[in-house]
């Protein structure tokens, strides 16, 4: 009898993983488009603007729009659904613009010290259909960021907050541009 419900048991578990639930690691975009050239980002920052209370921490990142151009052309080696290839052999083209870079405080210490900022960097995207020469998507303001604490055990540099807000905004462009549009 024990073995009946143990073979019964074993026998539903084993439908519903041949079954499963639906997970797939298929990309939604159409079959037809299967490579993409990633045309390097521009640099659309203005730094010639007058510091104010809401700007106080506006910086410049020397070289971040090629940094951003080279993120986007790993992870889509990564995710593998669009292969990165020459503009005349894309099917689709990316093109993208950067628009702000910002370090905004988010906690203080006692003595009015930073301890936590969070990493924005903020483009502009187009997806363009590169056989039919049609705008496929467009997105304003597309952000990625990332928060970081400056001291203790949990604490990053700088250069290793922006690393990890530039990898932040490529994983989003590349699922942007593979769900369903």
């Amino acid at each position: 009898m024990r073995r009946k419900i143990v073979l019964y048991f074993a026998s539903v578990i084993l439908f519903f993983v041949a079954v499963g639930c639906g997970y797939t690691r298929r990309a939604l975009i159409l079959d037809r488009y299967r490579t993409i050239y990633i045309k390097p980002f521009v640099n659309k920052i203005e730094i010639t603007y007058e510091s104010d209370a809401a700007r106080k921490y506006k910086i410049y990142r020397p070289y971040l729009e090629t940094d951003i151009t080279q993120a986007l052309v790993d992870k889509f080696l990564f995710d593998g659904n669009l292969r990165p290839t020459k503009s005349e052999d894309a099917d689709l083209i990316l093109k993208g613009e950067l628009i702000d870079f910002r370090k905004d405080p988010l906690r203080y210490d006692a003595n009015d010290e930073v301890e936590e900022y969070r990493i924005n960097i903020v483009v502009n995207l187009k997806l363009w259909d590169n056989k039919e020469n049609k705008l496929l998507w467009e997105e304003s303001n597309f952000t990625g960021d990332y928060t970081y604490f400056t001291r203790g055990n949990l604490a990053k540099t700088e250069s290793q907050a922006i690393t990890e807000s530039i990898n932040d905004l490529a994983r989003r462009i590349v699922e942007r541009a593979v769900e369903e549009w």
